[in-house]
């Protein structure tokens, strides 16, 4: 009779993944909407200043939102081209495309 094999342990990962364009476009996104002004504004309490303050923190910023948004389009459909998508790799960390 045949020794039974153990079954496999899954192993977590060693790495991780971080999409480029992704990151750049949320703190850019953050920064044009008054993003942490309005979080600490909120964690004292004040939640309709800080909905008023990201309101008017967003639609001044109208245009740079928009923009931002649409390079972000426009350089995932340009990414799609690249073979491997690597950008860079720091340890555990690959930033991709």
């Amino acid at each position: 009779m045949a020794a039974r094999r153990k079954a496999p342990r899954r192993r977590a990962r060693k790495s991780f993944n971080i999409s480029a364009i992704e990151a750049g476009t949320a703190l850019s996104l953050a920064q044009s909407t008054g993003f942490a002004n309005a979080l600490q504004t909120a964690l004292n309490g004040n939640l309709s200043g800080a909905v008023n303050e990201m309101s008017a923190s967003v639609l001044g910023n109208k245009q740079k939102i928009i923009g931002t948004l649409g390079a972000a389009a426009i350089a995932k459909v340009a990414a799609k081209g690249f073979a491997s998508g690597t950008l860079a790799k720091l340890g555990p960390v690959r930033v991709k495309l």
